[in-house]
């Protein structure tokens, strides 16, 4: 469920604990947990409401500046049912901490087999090291960018890039990326190995 960064900030302070959606079926659960630039966010609960039912509190609580504004967010959609969901931060995201932890030897090696798994079972072939070397090369450069410098389309190379995120080894930038301490140790350790 994406949150703009003014709600992210709103739930990390405790001033948000609710977000609105009008969904065909929930497409969160009560105990589901998403990462997001502020940290962790946990959804407490899910169900759906009237319409009717809502409030000036409920907006406010939403991070919306009054029900009118709520409204017309949520009447965008208005065949759809409304799911209040209850939103809590829950702690810091743990790729944060991974990407200063720069890995020895045998994590290396841990490393090196995922993502020579990542790299065989890849439609479009090996990939993983020239990325990792091209946003060393290359940070704070837009994904379209290092995107065509592979001959590949924007939404699929950042969903690779996201696998190495998930690595603790890539950190997003705005725009681009770069190479995290454990990420340059890991590149470091794999192009010595070429």
């Amino acid at each position: 469920m994406l949150l703009p960064i003014a709600v992210l900030r709103g739930v990390a302070d405790g001033t948000v604990d609710r977000a609105f959606r009008r969904w065909e079926r929930p497409r969160v659960r009560p105990g589901g947990r998403q990462r997001t630039t502020v940290g962790v966010i946990g959804f407490t609960s899910v169900a759906v409401v009237e319409r009717s039912d809502l409030t000036d509190a409920d907006a406010h609580r939403a991070g919306h500046p009054s029900l009118e504004r709520l409204l017309a967010f949520l009447d965008r959609c208005p065949d759809r049912p409304i799911c209040r969901i209850g939103v809590e931060l829950v702690g810091p995201d743990p790729r944060v901490a991974l990407r200063d932890a720069v890995p020895g030897e045998g994590e290396v090696a841990d490393i090196a087999r995922r993502l020579e798994r990542l790299d065989r079972s890849s439609r479009h072939g090996p990939w993983t090291h020239a990325y990792l070397a091209a946003i060393g090369e290359r940070p704070n450069t837009p994904a379209a960018d290092l995107a065509a410098s592979f001959g590949r389309r924007r939404q699929p190379f950042k969903l690779d890039v996201r696998k190495l995120k998930e690595l603790g080894l890539t950190e997003s930038l705005r725009p681009g990326y770069r190479l995290s301490p454990r990420g340059e140790a890991v590149l470091l350790a794999l192009t010595s190995r070429r």
